[in-house]
């Protein structure tokens, strides 16, 4: 029973995080795609590597954090809007 509520808890986080990006704006901020992709990669990440559902929310935080200031400081570089 374990197992399953924590596949579904997993498979509705990743699908949660697809529809992060969708706001009123028409158009995603890069730190928006940033921290969509980061907390996808570090779900997964999190995942396999601790194998139950405290790592992967861990890894999901810190990947889509990451990602925002990645993306973020990488869009500020290349002059996208800033």
């Amino acid at each position: 029973m374990k197992i399953i509520c924590s596949q579904i808890l997993l498979a509705s986080l990743l699908v949660s995080m697809l529809f992060m990006g969708v706001g009123c704006s028409p158009y995603a901020t890069p730190a928006q795609h940033g921290a969509v992709r980061g907390g996808a990669v570090g779900a997964v990440a999190g995942q396999a590597i601790g194998r139950d559902t405290k790592s992967t929310l861990i890894g999901a935080g810190a990947g889509a954090l990451g990602g925002a200031l990645l993306n973020d400081e990488r869009a500020r570089r290349r002059g996208y809007g800033y």
